[in-house]
């Protein structure tokens, strides 16, 4: 064995825990400080509680909270998306159907649904709203993820 390149061993280093437990060792350090031991660790005590030194769990935790934010968020966003309460004019049909609806006071997309639910004759029957007009409100009712209903009768 070579001299003086081995460091010093402490045949009475002592170690101390978090929680309070202190015992003494061998080592090279003289003080030892741990934050969990044998008294305290969960798989020796069977303890549920989870040992989170730096922080990961509650990163974590965060993260989830995060993630589930957005999908609130998107779920929200998607439900006022398709409201029966969006008014018409967020569809863009053009000026000329978008008046004539207006004056038939059809202002929001469920007036537009419950008069299809009906018959399309509903709609062709307001001056100013033809075939064409109709066409582009249901294609652009279901670009935006409505559901045209099938006329009752």
């Amino acid at each position: 064995m070579k001299e003086g390149i081995h460091p010093t061993y402490y045949p009475d280093a002592q170690v101390s825990c978090a929680c309070g437990n202190t015992w003494t060792t061998g080592s090279t350090e003289k003080v030892i400080r741990t934050d969990v031991c044998s008294n305290c660790h969960p798989f020796y005590t069977g303890e549920q509680r989870i040992v989170d030194t730096e922080g990961q769990v509650e990163r974590f935790y965060k993260k989830l909270q995060a993630r589930q934010d957005y999908l609130d968020e998107e779920r929200d966003r998607e439900d006022a998306r398709v409201s029966p309460e969006r008014l018409i004019e967020d569809l863009e049909l053009g000026t000329r159907a978008t008046s004539a609806l207006a004056k038939a006071e059809i202002i929001k997309v469920g007036d537009a649904l419950d008069k299809l639910a009906i018959s399309e004759a509903e709609l062709l029957d307001i001056d100013g709203f033809g075939r064409k007009s109709l066409a582009d409100l249901k294609k652009r009712l279901r670009q935006s993820g409505y559901k045209i209903p099938e006329p009752a009768g």
